[in-house]
């Protein structure tokens, strides 16, 4: 008994240390609340075969149709791939069917036949293989005050930058790794009627995202309107042919910082095999359609080199649904996740009928 009185004065005196005579004793237990004291009410499934068997039958009910709906709704999509990794400077075009190759520039024409209508707006984009924007350093390789526009930034680059942050002495506008691996191919369309080419229009605004174009990306602003003043003092990125002000010099709400292909670039991908839009054909009469069926050629300027990385480049014309654009995936996900549903739900249904009732039996005594 000794010992234990002893012990609750040593538990009272380091208790009470540093409090004075009379002050109340700080208690450590819980409030007296449902939430504290565990006494909210508690619900726990009870797994039986008048619940899951139906809940498998519902699920594969449900998910078979909608999975065949947006299968069905992808495949009505239309699009048209081309091909051209083929086409490099110096070498033939082996890999092309109907090319001719100019010395200079290096362009290449590819005639190509569309057997079906384009209704709709038809996105034009251009795709990559083997290019990996998803690499970590690539990814931090920018200065995103600098793309907003920030002096400071301008002309002293963050070094996450490096080995891309200056060149010849000048700080790089922009700077970093996805900046200078810009893609820079130059494609146009003609369509071919009675031996003569029409030239189809491109919409090269409105294919970057909203809150990039008015949010993310700024142009730095000075005393002169003219980008070529403001700019002064900077280098273009190393692989750039021409410097960032002269990127769209016919449209200023398209030039520099906020030009679309740039924009749309600099929002890296996250698989190594991706496509980015590159140009918009609207629909100018509902009457006709957008891309009739009939011959066509693709003229393409070739500065974008991919062998070195083993990589390929397609061009890809599409059309969109209410689900975006050609995506077979998420279709095939629904389907294959309702169909195992319905068949584990048959499988148990028959293990149920067989040996349930047996179950039931051996549990009534004698």
């Amino acid at each position: 008994m000794a010992m234990n009185y002893n012990a609750k004065e040593e538990e009272g005196g380091g208790h009470h240390s540093g409090v004075g005579p009379g002050a109340a004793l700080k208690s450590k237990k819980p409030d007296n609340t449902a939430f504290k004291q565990q006494r909210l009410p508690a619900w726990q499934p009870i797994l039986t075969a008048g619940t899951v068997l139906p809940a498998f039958f519902v699920i594969g009910l449900i998910f078979i149709p909608i999975g065949i709906g947006i299968f069905v709704t992808s495949n009505n999509i239309r699009e048209y791939e081309i091909d051209y990794t083929g086409i490099e400077p110096n070498s033939p075009c082996y890999k092309c069917s109907n090319v001719s190759l100019n010395v200079t520039p290096c362009t290449c024409t590819i005639n190509f036949t569309l057997d079906y209508a384009f209704e709709s707006n038809v996105f034009m984009y251009y795709g990559l293989s083997n290019f990996y924007q998803n690499h970590r350093r690539y990814v931090k390789s920018r200065d995103d005050s600098q793309l907003n526009g920030d002096k400071t930034s301008l002309t002293s680059p963050s070094k996450e930058c490096e080995p891309y942050r200056n060149s010849e002495g000048k700080p790089i506008a922009p700077c970093g790794a996805i900046a200078n691996s810009m893609f820079n191919d130059t494609l146009r369309i003609f369509k071919i009627s009675n031996g003569d080419e029409k030239e189809i229009t491109l919409t090269k605004k409105g294919i970057a995202w909203w809150t990039d174009k008015n949010v993310k990306f700024k142009n730095p602003t000075g005393n002169s309107t003219d980008l070529k003043d403001i700019f002064i003092g900077t280098s273009k990125p190393i692989n750039w042919q021409k410097p960032v002000y002269s990127l769209d010099p016919g449209d200023q709400d398209n030039n520099g910082f906020i030009n679309e292909d740039f924009i749309v670039w600099m929002r890296t991908a996250a698989l190594p095999t991706f496509r980015k839009l590159y140009r918009l054909i609207e629909r100018k009469d509902a009457m006709y359609a957008t891309l009739e069926p009939g011959n066509y050629s693709l003229l393409i300027e070739y500065n974008y080199p991919v062998r070195s990385f083993d990589g390929r480049k397609r061009m890809i014309l599409s059309t969109i649904s209410w689900m975006g654009g050609k995506n077979p995936f998420l279709g095939i996900a629904y389907i294959t996740v309702g169909s195992i549903c319905f068949f584990l739900g048959i499988v148990l249904l028959i293990i149920h009928h067989k040996y349930g009732n047996r179950n039931n039996s051996a549990d009534i005594p004698n």
